[in-house]
């Protein structure tokens, strides 16, 4: 009789995979808990005291780390001496190992957990019986995600046991270790302010992609366990989204995470908004970002931040877009989209503001910084001009200032009543992006005049300000911090513009 040992804290599944191994012939070894949830289903199960003749010890501390266990995973069966051994010591062979960890990464999660729980949850005997099964893996079927038992269960009966199969299981368990072994180096080496000496980054590919930027390059998507991530995407319809719709789509996403409360939609082109707006419904702020500028939104990605309902989907529909993003969409919605079959429509959760790291990739190594946060204070903001922003003015700088911090450097953009206008993005000086900012405005037929501007990081000279003045801008926000601050204050004066100064730089590389 084939021998499985069951051991798992994720139970989903685990009473239909026991029972489907009994029906295949396979006498059940299980433990504590999970020998309890086998039983209480009726299914026969010997414990795993019984195996080794050893009770569980130290509060479940020490229980499957024996010979009796690890000799049976590990015996190789081609080898006379190790079949040997086993009968010797009285040890029988275990043929499948299904097996999954204490739930550390969960339980670091919760607001304030505290150290000792943390310990608790590091798992010791499961990853010893992983390792040893899944390095045993050509007599060894391991499974460490439940997502595979009936994979695992329809391979037996079908007797398509083949040493592929086992070796991508194996391969899954290393993986999962590594993620976990990871979850606990961090955790253990977070000291105050520094970042961990050491990183552990377990990716998993969740699907090809038909190429990259471009199409001799291979792609596939990757994800990071990290809540509302991009493993939380739901594609509704449409084509297969590409390498670069899904940078467009995750910055989209982004941009719209300050406003918690208010009807907000922006437009990307090549990872940067060409449009955003507030509006008092959806399809109101969906059509004053795109009269930011109509002719970029073309083929562009349109982010929303709420559930999207008819009539801004009817909105939508009324010219050519790539992809349409947000966290979830009313049925009438998607009955609409669905007349454009090759639109893709996609659900995906707006980030939170729990704490993570942002990644860039260099030649050999990887960028890691804090993921950019945005802040509402306005304790740290200044008026640094004789004249004050009037109350208009001020409602559009506050819409201005988080606008501006999904725009990449150097990154300027004029706003009227909480909408974008105008967009300067990606140039080599600030001065050009002013000048494009107030030349997109004008081409998309806007008057710059009473308009307030943005700037993601401080201006080096007064050009930028004598840019937004011949423009008639009338306010500016910006974090200051220029050697030439004052000559900076002095252009605005000059000028008539009020300028705030937040003191805290949201520069996009």
């Amino acid at each position: 009789m084939p021998r499985a040992l069951i051991s798992v804290s994720d139970k989903r599944g685990v009473v239909e995979f026991a029972r489907g191994l009994i029906d295949l012939g396979f006498e059940i070894v299980s433990t504590g808990g999970t020998a309890h949830t086998l039983e209480q289903a009726k299914l026969g199960v010997t414990p795993v005291e019984a195996v080794t003749g050893f009770p569980e010890i130290m509060d479940g501390r020490v229980k499957t780390l024996h010979p009796a266990v690890h000799g049976g995973i590990l015996a190789r069966r081609d080898l006379p001496t190790h079949v040997e051994a086993l009968a010797r010591h009285g040890f029988q062979p275990i043929d499948l190992v299904a097996v999954n960890l204490y739930p550390f990464r969960e339980t670091i999660s919760r607001p304030g957990v505290k150290l000792e729980e943390a310990i608790e949850q590091i798992d010791i005997g499961g990853p010893s019986m992983l390792r040893s099964a899944a390095k045993n893996h050509a007599f060894v079927l391991v499974v460490v995600d439940p997502a595979d038992y009936a994979r695992v269960l329809e391979a037996l009966k079908q007797g398509a046991v083949t040493p592929e199969f086992r070796r991508r299981l194996a391969a899954k368990v290393f993986q999962h270790a590594a993620a976990y072994d990871g979850a606990i180096a961090a955790y253990l080496g977070a000291t105050g302010d520094d970042l961990p000496a050491a990183m552990t980054l377990v990716l998993q590919r969740l699907q090809a992609l038909r190429y990259g930027e471009n199409p001799d390059q291979r792609a596939a998507l990757y994800s990071l366990e990290e809540p509302r991530g991009i493993a939380a995407m739901h594609q509704i319809q449409g084509k297969e989204l590409s390498f670069n719709n899904l940078l467009d789509l995750d910055g989209a996403s982004w941009s719209l995470a300050p406003w918690s409360d208010r009807a907000a939609c922006a437009i990307i082109k090549h990872t940067t908004p060409c449009g955003i707006a507030l509006g008092a419904t959806l399809e109101q702020a969906y059509r004053r970002a795109l009269a930011a500028d109509p002719q970029s939104a073309f083929g562009g990605i349109v982010a929303f931040n709420s559930v999207v309902d008819a009539a801004a989907a009817k909105a939508v529909a009324e010219i050519f877009v790539e992809v349409v993003v947000a966290p979830r969409f009313h049925q009438e919605a998607i009955e609409i989209f669905y007349r454009k079959k090759n639109l893709r429509v996609v659900e995906l959760p707006l980030p939170d503001d729990r704490p993570s790291l942002d990644f860039k990739r260099v030649r050999g190594g990887l960028l890691v910084q804090d993921r950019f946060h945005f802040d509402w204070q306005e304790s740290g903001w200044k008026v640094a001009t004789k004249r004050r922003p009037t109350e208009a003015e001020w409602r559009d700088l506050r819409f201005a200032w988080p606008a501006v911090a999904a725009v990449k450097s150097n990154a300027i953009l004029l706003a009227k009543d909480e909408a974008a206008i105008g967009i300067g993005a990606g140039q080599m000086s600030r001065v050009d992006s002013s000048f494009i900012a107030v030349h997109k405005a004008r081409q998309a037929g806007h008057d710059p005049k009473g308009a307030v501007m943005a700037s993601d990081a401080f201006f080096p000279f007064p050009d930028g300000v004598e840019e937004a003045a011949r423009a008639g801008i009338t306010a500016i926000i910006q974090p200051g911090g220029s050697v030439r601050d004052a000559d900076v204050i002095a252009a605005a004066d000059a000028a008539g513009i009020a300028m705030v100064m937040t003191g805290k730089r949201q520069f996009r590389h």
